[in-house]
């Protein structure tokens, strides 16, 4: 049984425990630290077994997101020196990580949208956003704003669709993010020239 399909079985236990919107906070901040295995293998069927919680459930996956963020920001920032060689070489190279942080220093809040949008671990950008001592206040607020925007957007698609969602979102998922992030760097081009 495939990685995805145990989460599967796991997340129809999960569906009507009581302890639901306490576990989806969790494991959007496990996802969001340590566990780079996207969380739309539980949202999607969660959301649609759950429509009467699916605002809830978008909302808290966004607040365990946005706290994990927190948390690997604040490991950038003081504990860089420590933890910082362990978290480039579990989830990415050297070479990526400088990029990562030129990237930052040029781009900051917009090149945070764009890497909370896309599937790809967000643990680096954290990282990055911390050892460059990039403002707090501006990451969170990027943070929440590209978390929303996925975690939202996949709610919206769960209330048109229905028990198609899961099968539209598979479908439309890599133009959907093509479209998110050309969008999100037009924007940025847009606000660097005015």
């Amino acid at each position: 049984m495939s990685v995805q399909n145990k989460i599967k079985q796991k997340t129809r236990e999960f569906i009507d425990s009581r302890h639901m919107l306490r576990g989806i906070t969790i494991a959007s901040f496990l996802e969001s630290t340590i566990v780079p295995i996207p969380l739309e293998a539980v949202l999607i069927p969660l959301m649609q077994a759950r429509r009467e919680k699916l605002w809830l459930i978008a909302f808290m996956a966004t607040l365990g997101c946005i706290a994990g963020a927190l948390l690997g920001y604040t490991l950038g920032y003081y504990l860089f020196d420590i933890a910082g060689e362990w978290v480039i070489n579990t989830f990415s190279n050297p070479e990526q990580f400088e990029s990562v942080k030129q990237k930052m220093h040029d781009q900051g809040f917009w090149f945070v949208i764009t890497l909370g949008i896309v599937p790809i671990p967000f643990q680096i950008a954290m990282l990055a956003a911390g050892a460059t001592k990039y403002s707090l206040t501006l990451f969170i607020i990027a943070s929440a704003i590209a978390r929303s925007i996925r975690y939202f957007g996949l709610a919206i698609v769960v209330y048109y669709a229905g028990n198609q969602a899961e099968r539209i979102i598979s479908k439309h998922k890599t133009k959907t993010m093509i479209a998110l992030t050309l969008l999100i760097l037009t924007a940025w081009a847009l606000s660097r020239m005015l």
